[in-house]
């Protein structure tokens, strides 16, 4: 062996995918083991911790045994004792044994310096090389598990990005000209109702209430309210300004502490709980309970009005639960699917989409990355070797 085995480079400047730099670690690795078993495991092995006891001797003596001094000189009689007893312990078929004869004969004299402990390791580097294959092994196998990371990773993005295309090709078969206001009318009219609902509510209803109301929410998944910071709600709760209107109490925090004496139980508190919090107190509004546009698939659609149902009948009149209701008859319609895809197509699809589209470049696209997601998924079920 003339070489020392160092760990393997990228060569170019392109970067590898996550597919090729898994195969080019799993390849590294079965290098690295095939040029240990050329040599013998069990002697590799030996031989690469004689090499690491005695670069560690050297290392540890290196600064103490050199120069005149008494204590040098101890170091030195320390140094060579353990060497010397290191090299006649090593079987006489040993790779590379008669690098540790050499190293010893390096400082066996009665004055080291450094430059005999640089000899002395370049006696050593016969051995050395078989350290190196155990690190380059350990190396290709701590980037065997980094590209195995990689390459799961990119195995999951790739299952986002077709769901992604599929979505769009199912868009690009969407009717343009289909009626989606059949869709569109009965929504806008549920959402104009409840936001002019939820307004009143607030100012009809005390905070400590509305706050029972929001707390109430985080049960319903599709009832996306933000709930109250746990000082406002506490305050709310236990003090006696929690039966005022979220409006009142905005209202309050930007009066004069002298002011507020003649209307709050106590102006200092609600200067710390209200005023510090006036954005989420103004972020409170109805958008958790409108619909969106487009909408989304009829059985989530469905839930969601299901969801939304106590919220609004506890907020609003009857006509607007009337106008909830006829959101959700919309979704048992035949013609419903045609329609959300219409829409959802109208709003999502770019002009460069519907180029790609009608190009087929994006047929294209999702087959390539489907390709990719079966070579990965081939690759990463392959055992890696040990």
């Amino acid at each position: 062996m003339s070489e020392r085995v160092h760990p393997a480079a990228d060569v170019g400047d392109e970067t590898p995918t996550p597919l090729e730099a898994l195969e080019a670690a799993r390849e590294r690795l079965e290098q690295a083991n095939r040029r240990i078993e050329d040599h013998g495991s069990d002697a590799v092995a030996e031989a690469a911790e004689a090499y690491r006891n005695a670069d560690e001797l050297l290392t540890e003596y290196v600064d103490r045994a050199t120069g005149t001094g008494r204590e040098n000189f101890q170091a030195y009689v320390e140094l060579e004792g353990q060497f010397s007893t290191l090299v006649e312990s090593l079987p006489d078929d040993l790779k590379a044994r008669a690098a540790f004869d050499d190293a010893l004969d390096a400082i066996d004299k009665r004055r080291l310096s450094e430059s005999d402990f640089e000899r002395a390791h370049d006696a050593l580097e016969p051995a050395a090389q078989y350290a190196d294959l155990l690190d380059e092994r350990e190396a290709a196998r701590e980037a065997l598990d980094d590209a195995r990371t990689v390459a799961a990773k990119r195995r999951r993005e790739l299952d986002d990005e077709i769901g992604e295309r599929e979505r769009l090709v199912e868009l690009g078969t969407a009717d343009l000209d289909a009626p989606v206001e059949r869709l569109r009318d009965p929504i806008e009219r549920y959402n104009e109702a409840v936001r002019e609902a939820f307004s009143a509510y607030l100012h009809e209803t005390s905070a400590r209430d509305v706050f029972t109301l929001l707390e109430r929410s985080q049960w319903y998944p599709f009832v996306e309210f933000r709930q109250p910071p746990a000082d406002l709600r506490e305050y709310v709760e236990e003090s006696a300004d929690g039966e005022d209107t979220i409006p009142e109490l905005l209202k309050f925090a930007d009066y004069s502490r002298s002011k507020l004496e003649h209307y709050v139980e106590s102006a200092d508190v609600l200067k710390r709980r209200v005023a510090t919090q006036q954005t989420y107190l103004d972020g409170i509004d109805a958008e958790p309970l409108t619909v969106e546009w487009p909408p989304g698939p009829a059985g989530a659609l469905r839930r969601r009005v299901r969801e939304y149902r106590p919220f609004v009948a506890r907020v609003a009149d009857e006509e607007t639960v009337d106008r909830l209701r006829a959101v959700r008859e919309c979704t048992f319609e035949d013609e419903y699917d045609r329609l959300q895809t219409a829409a959802q197509a109208v709003v999502r699809l770019t002009p460069d989409e519907r180029e790609q589209l009608a190009s087929g470049a994006l047929d294209a696209e999702l087959e390539a990355l489907r390709e990719e997601q079966a070579a990965l998924e081939a690759a990463l079920e392959v055992d890696d070797p040990v």
